[in-house]
């Protein structure tokens, strides 16, 4: 049980593609699949983000849920 009130869930990927121009666009959160190597399970990630079109030399990142939630913590300047 959760003590402190947030939200648990389970392992999983933020899927990102990176467009010609160089933007990236998020495709959207894939639930990691369990039994697979962490370099398989990003790859099966991002197929099923993509319904699997994805092709070789088109450029996609799949970020760890988790790290994802890291990334957006952080401390705004103070104002002086």
């Amino acid at each position: 049980m959760n003590t402190k009130g947030k939200q648990v869930s389970a392992p999983g990927f933020v899927i990102l593609r990176q467009m010609p121009d160089g933007q990236w666009q998020m495709l959207g959160e894939v639930r990691r699949k369990r039994g697979l190597t962490a370099r398989a399970a990003r790859s099966q990630a991002i197929l099923d983000a993509t319904k699997g079109t994805a092709k070789a030399g088109e450029v996609y990142a799949a970020i760890l849920r988790s790290e994802w939630r890291l990334a957006m913590d952080w401390t705004p300047p103070t104002e002086q």
